[in-house]
């Protein structure tokens, strides 16, 4: 039998800076609608698509669009409550092994179309136990020590496009082994870092401001996702 590729998206309700996000209408759609459809566009990998929730409006928007459901417990729902505890959950749930995971978080829900593809295939040849997406880093960081700003990254002058460069984790995209997740595991030592550079890297929504500004991302890009 051929090993399985599952996605699971991770959508629990509660959320306190900006409320019942989760099913918000965005570009006409609930918000976990982009992921839905995301991972049901990528059939050539994915075997099954789960929702992971406690909500109830999560699970109905869920079930509309054709996926299966996870009820997740209180007690894996809080805020401070790891990601990688719903997936470990969510495998425990299933009544077959899988191998690979895709998560997708649903409040990242702009993707370039071929990202899953590309990512897959290298995640697939370099024989990698889990990938992760990035994004590279143009701006001059630095600390404040005693009220006074310490360079981090660069020396006062330097030209920004001479930076050393910096890359931080976009949330865009995770591929794991099932194995890792078991273990509490979703980016392994060995990950490999995948670079994404495009502008949907920028979303991460926790707030109204970031909604809004996915709107705005959502209405000009419309024909690109």
């Amino acid at each position: 039998m051929k090993p399985k590729t599952i996605a699971i998206i991770p959508a629990r309700g509660g959320s306190k800076r900006l409320p019942n996000k989760n099913i918000l209408s965005l570009g006409g759609i609930p918000l976990i609608a982009h992921s839905i459809l995301y991972a049901q566009k990528n059939k050539a990998i994915i075997d099954e698509i789960y929702v992971s929730t406690n909500d109830v409006a999560v699970k109905k928007i869920a079930l509309q669009y054709g996926v299966k459901v996870i009820n997740r417990p209180e007690n894996l729902s809080g805020d401070f409550e790891p990601t990688v505890s719903a997936l470990k959950h969510s495998l425990k749930s299933l009544d077959f092994e899988a191998e690979n995971v895709i998560l997708l978080q649903p409040t990242n829900p702009l993707r370039p179309q071929n990202l899953l593809k590309e990512a897959f295939e290298i995640y697939q040849k370099g024989n990698h136990d889990s990938l992760f997406t990035v994004s590279r880093n143009h701006q001059k960081l630095g600390k404040i020590i005693d009220n006074k700003f310490i360079p981090f990254n660069y020396e006062i002058g330097q030209r920004s496009q001479d930076l050393d460069p910096l890359f931080s984790e976009n949330g865009l995209l995770y591929i794991t082994k099932a194995t890792l997740i078991m273990d509490d595991i979703i980016i392994s030592k060995n990950a490999f870092p995948f670079e994404v550079n495009n502008i949907f890297a920028n979303v991460d929504i926790d707030t109204q401001e970031d909604f809004n500004f996915t709107q705005i991302l959502c209405q000009f890009f419309e024909n690109e996702r």
